[in-house]
């Protein structure tokens, strides 16, 4: 099984051309982690109000909020290239004035604007990544466990980068000052972001228009990409709980450890809890794909919920550490399973939107909670911030029971978009289609080789083998979906 596992992540890594894209993606969407706790750091220190610090974290978080989906649309439309360029100087550029406006002690509102134009421009390299990855993979013919191997490392990238970049922030405000941090982030945006959208699989998500609407489409007002507008709906709804239990529970372990004469192990608590939601990501990959994505939310959920409950009752430093690293591992399996519904209820060219949408849905479900839990642990109390964070994990399993998302994966001949720009696309067709004819196989055999082992298990634990699975054949001329025109005549065999 582990064998199976590296072999598919190996796969992804191909899919991307190298390990290059998954590290520039990384060090990318890290300067993100670092802004919203550098921002508080910084303003706190330089005004000497925790009430203008709060103000001005929260501007920075909703800019990202509500901007995030409008860069999403921005890049299915345009491409990533210019958008995530554009975005990522300004970016770097807000967050550069907003370390010289809170150095330079300015008032309160110019503080609050510089923080939310840093939010909005923020380049969204998270979302655009498993955008970019998924195209590849799809465009490659892979099978659904690749599919589900590249959103379990890009689930993993963002679980390590939140725990790495309020570390680094801890550590520069340690050494130096919360301005070196937030200074750095701009470096990295503009570096690292910037050789994201210039890396060569950004071609691979080449900017295509919707064609126009007839017949019953058009008489419906909708057509094919909005056919499942109340899975979306939902799924962005599952997001923002998500979201809540993550600002709910970083307010309750904030004022538990205060409580205990230990506010130092507040940030080591939490990101105790995210290296277990990291582990637990990288392990989705390694779900058999006979267990529907459905069946895959319905038990994260359950699991957040039941165990969330020991927060309610737990008073000592170590038992806080055992529950939250033991929830920890709910949480990634409930997003990657999110994302991954999300990319098969969406169209390919309203990908980048859908996935900035779940993104801002995350990051604005904290925001609220984390503004409401503070004072309920004020008040009352860190159960009462924790006590929220059930209640919104109670919501997540009842929406996750109530609902009937449409499962089938995304077909190529459902998003018939027209080019945009003939010349660009055929050149990303030309550039992709190399890399498909060379990836095929190794995709093909990997797919191949996983479902071999699952077999095996089934067979030794005397269980039905996966209709489809047993003498699969990784042979590359074998019926299947074809490769993109121009390819070669060489196929891969069909979804698993």
């Amino acid at each position: 099984m582990a064998g199976a596992l590296l072999t598919t992540y190996r796969t992804v890594i191909r899919l991307c051309g190298g390990p290059l894209l998954p590290a520039l993606s990384f060090l990318g969407r890290l300067p993100t982690a670092m802004c919203q706790l550098g921002t508080l750091l910084l303003v706190a220190r330089t005004s000497g109000s925790l009430a203008t610090a709060g103000l001005v974290g929260g501007a920075l978080a909703a800019g990202q909020t509500v901007a995030g989906p409008v860069v999403g649309r921005l890049a299915d439309r345009l491409g990533q290239r210019p958008v995530v360029l554009a975005a990522a100087l300004l970016n770097a550029c807000a967050v550069a004035a907003l370390v010289v406006a809170a150095l330079g002690r300015a008032p309160t509102v110019p503080l609050a604007a510089l923080g939310a134009a840093a939010g909005a421009s923020v380049p969204q390299v998270g979302p655009l990544a498993r955008t970019r990855t998924v195209a590849l993979a799809r465009r490659a013919g892979a099978g659904e466990r690749t599919v589900s191997a590249a959103l379990s490392l890009e689930g993993t990238l963002d679980e390590v980068s939140f725990v790495l970049g309020p570390a680094l922030v801890g550590v520069a405000a340690t050494v130096a000052h919360p301005a070196a941090a937030l200074l750095l982030a701009s470096v990295l945006l503009a570096g690292c972001a910037s050789g994201f959208a210039l890396h060569p699989t950004a071609k691979a998500v080449a900017p295509r228009r919707a064609p126009a609407r007839t017949g019953a489409a058009h008489a419906g007002g909708a057509g094919e990409p909005y056919r499942r507008r109340g899975t979306v709906h939902g799924l962005r709804a599952s997001a923002a709980l998500q979201g809540a239990m993550f600002g709910a529970c970083q307010a309750g372990i904030t004022a538990l450890t205060e409580e205990l004469g230990a506010p130092g192990q507040s940030g080591l608590v939490y990101a105790a809890m995210g290296v277990m939601s990291a582990v637990a990501g990288i392990a989705m990959a390694s779900v058999p794909v006979s267990v529907g994505l459905p069946l895959r939310r319905r038990v994260a959920t359950g699991a957040a919920l039941v165990l969330a409950l020991p927060l309610l009752v737990v008073h000592s430093l170590w038992g806080l550490y055992v529950v939250v690293v033991v929830l920890g591992s709910a949480y990634a399996p409930h997003l990657i399973t999110l994302f991954a519904l999300t990319e098969r209820a969406v169209p390919p060219s309203r990908l980048g939107e859908s996935m900035a949408f779940m993104t801002s849905g995350i990051i604005g479900g904290q925001a609220l909670a984390l503004a409401a839990a503070g004072p309920l642990a004020e008040d009352s109390g860190p159960a009462a911030a924790f006590a929220l964070a059930v209640g919104a994990a109670a919501a997540a399993c009842l929406l996750a029971l109530t609902s009937r998302p449409d499962t089938e994966p995304p077909s190529p001949a459902a998003d018939t978009d027209t080019d945009a720009d003939p010349d660009t696309d055929a050149d990303a067709d030309t550039a992709v289609d190399a890399d498909t004819v060379a990836v095929a196989d190794t995709v093909a055999v990997a797919d191949a080789v996983a479902d071999a082992d699952t077999a095996a298990g089934a067979a030794r634990a005397g269980e039905a083998v996966p209709d489809g699975t047993a003498g699969k054949a990784p042979a590359a001329g074998s019926a299947g979906r074809a490769l993109p025109d121009g390819a070669g005549a060489r196929r891969v065999p069909p979804d698993s």
